[in-house]
Order: C-alpha cells, then structure tokens, then sequence
C-alpha cells in the first residue's frame, strides 16, 4: 500500500490537498512511508451503490467468486460501498477483502408466498408471520431489514401491498427495538401509506409517490433510493403480463412515463435521495454512472453526486474525506459536475479504497 498525495478540488469543497498513509486520510502531511503517489484533478468521497446485489444473479447460482467479481466491475465506476438490499446468498466473507468495496447488508428479503420473486428471499405462509421473520432477521445482526412491501396480487390482477397496516407497524418498531432500519420495495402507490405511517426508514424504488406520500417522506425524514435506471426497465418486466393481467400492465407502464415528474417532484420537496442501480436484477454490476446520470435530470448535477458520495455515506455511517478517515475516493481528471451537465460522468482516473489504489 503506497502513500497518495492529491492537490486539486475536493468535493464538496474547493481547492486543497490532502494525503493517504496508511490507510487513512490526512489533511497534513504526515510524512511518508514509502514510494508517494501524486494524485491531482477533482477528488470526490468514494461512490456509494446504494442498491446493488452482488448475491443475486440473473443465470445460474451466485457464489462467492462471482460475488467478489461483480463486486470489482462497481469498484472500476468508484463504488467503495455498496447497501446490499437482500440476498439469499451470505457474502459476509467477502468482508475486508483488499480492493473490494464496504457491504451493508440486510439479509434475506422478507414477502410471502407467491407474492414475489419465486425462490427468492424469505417467503411467509401468512401476514401473521412478519413480526415474526423480522426478529429473527434482526437477531443476525444485520443493521438493516428489507420488506417486500408490493408486487403483483393474481387474485386482483395488479400492484397491491403485501401486509396489514397493524401487523407492519408491530413490524417495525420489533426492528428499531432491536437497533435495525428498515426499508421497503414499493413500485406502486397503495402500499405506500401504511409504510410510511409504520415508520420505515427508508424506500426503495418509490415509483408510485403521491404528492401526499412525499410529503410525509419529507416529514418524517424516510430516505428514498429510486433506482431509476431500473425503473426505466418497466415497460420489458411488464410486458409478459400485457394479455393476463392488462391493469398491471398499464399500471407499469404509467409509473414509467412518468418516473421523472414523480423524482422531481420528491426532491424539490426536500425528500432525501440516494443512488442505487439495483444491479444484479435487470441492470448489470457498473451502472452507477448511468444512475447519476439519471438523477441529474431530475436534480442539479452536483447534487447527484451527493446522491452517490457524501450524502450517501453520511447516511450510511461512513466519513467523507475528512481527517483520520478510511480513505475511500474517486478521482477525476476533469469537473466531474461540469461533464455530468454535459450528458455523462467521465470514468475516474483513480479509485482508491481502503487507502489502496484500485
């Protein structure tokens, strides 16, 4: 592990330098240890992929070898962290490995029985079992949870939520009595209500926000991760179902068209927003540029930038490029808020994580 010293722009700041030893950030020299690395151009708080699945794979069977793999194609982007949303593989052993990035993890997702994914996550008999499944998710330790909180119901033929108001807010204070948050996958709107009066901390995907639902986002502080990049998938998830279930179909399609009306709406409300790509379903690991492109057409540029640096690790428990931090970062050559203005983020010219060169 070499010493790194960079002089240029710091974001979210300006002008100044700073330098890598051992590990960690120093903002004076501490003096080398070895061979020193000049680093220059903009430097930005190592990218956050707050929704992304390196234990979901769309062929065959994750393991850990492909986990790993993917794992490298989102640190190549400048992801140091990535917020794994359900898996029902355990990628805890990939934890502190050199040159891959910091997992938070929330276990298995939790829905019912042919009211999701088959196959995939923990999938109850009955509502009456979530309080239930979210103990026992809470007693592994992770510190987050996730809630399937819609998907197709058969029996209506379109998006409906999944649990009782009753049984979800017992649901979720047993989480936050064990020190847990908890999130929730909603694509549609009828879902959304009960979850947020239950208290969740967060929402994945959020679609289908109302002026209402935001509203009570922004009062409550809930964190939306829109996944926009995937909700420009919908119209190909939702076309298998156009002849059987065609309210379903026309649903997604509505959410789609208008995904952006809905985003900017929920932030020039003050909603806090997060990037995350949802890679490891229908969007491939390496994605996170596109999502920061995506969110700037719904917010100025340097705040998706935020969205995917140090808004996101601060919300997350992680330090930007501060004194003494683990030294997580991404460098550019050129203004990386001025390129994105312009269409698309350039790829960085440097990323370091865990105070390594990538």
């Amino acid at each position: 592990m070499s010493d790194l010293h960079f002089s240029g722009v710091v974001l979210p700041g300006g002008e100044g330098e700073f330098w890598v030893s051992d590990g960690a950030v120093h903002l004076s020299d501490p003096g080398a240890t070895g061979p020193r690395t000049e680093l220059t151009g903009y430097a930005v708080p190592g990218y956050v992929d707050a929704h992304c699945h390196v234990g979901i794979v769309e062929d065959g069977e994750p393991d850990l070898v492909r986990g790993r793999a993917l794992a490298l194609e989102d640190v190549a982007v400048g992801v140091t962290v990535i917020r794994e949303p359900g898996s029902d593989l355990d990628t805890s052993p990939l934890d502190g490995q050199p040159g891959l990035p910091r997992f938070v993890r929330m276990g298995r997702h939790i829905a019912l029985v042919k009211r999701y994914t088959r196959g995939l996550g923990e999938q109850l008999e009955d509502p009456s079992e979530l309080v239930a499944a979210v103990r026992r998710r809470a007693a592994e330790g992770h510190p987050w949870i996730k809630l399937v909180g819609d998907w197709i119901d058969r029996s209506v033929g379109d998006l409906a939520p999944l649990w009782p108001d009753d049984a979800l807010a017992e649901a979720v204070a047993a989480a936050h009595d064990a020190g847990a948050r908890v999130t929730a996958h909603v694509f549609g709107e009828d879902a959304l209500p009960g979850l947020l009066a239950a208290g969740v901390d967060a929402i994945e995907h959020g679609s289908g926000l109302t002026a209402d639902t935001i509203e009570v986002m922004v009062e409550k502080g809930i964190g939306l991760v829109p996944t926009m990049i995937q909700i420009e998938n919908f119209p190909s998830i939702a076309a298998p179902a156009a002849e059987k279930f065609p309210t379903y179909h026309r649903h997604m399609l509505a959410l789609h068209d208008r995904r952006k009306a809905t985003f900017r709406a929920a932030w020039e409300a003050g909603v806090a927003m997060y990037a995350g790509t949802d890679a490891g379903g229908f969007n491939v690991h390496g994605a996170l540029p596109r999502e920061i492109t995506a969110l700037a057409a719904v917010m100025p540029p340097e705040d998706a930038i935020a969205a995917a640096s140090w808004c996101a690790r601060q919300w997350l428990g992680y330090a930007g490029i501060d004194d003494g931090a683990p030294a997580d970062l991404v460098i550019y050559a050129e203004d990386p808020r001025v390129a994105l203005a312009h269409g698309a983020l350039p790829a960085p010219s440097a990323v370091v994580v865990r105070g390594a060169l990538a």
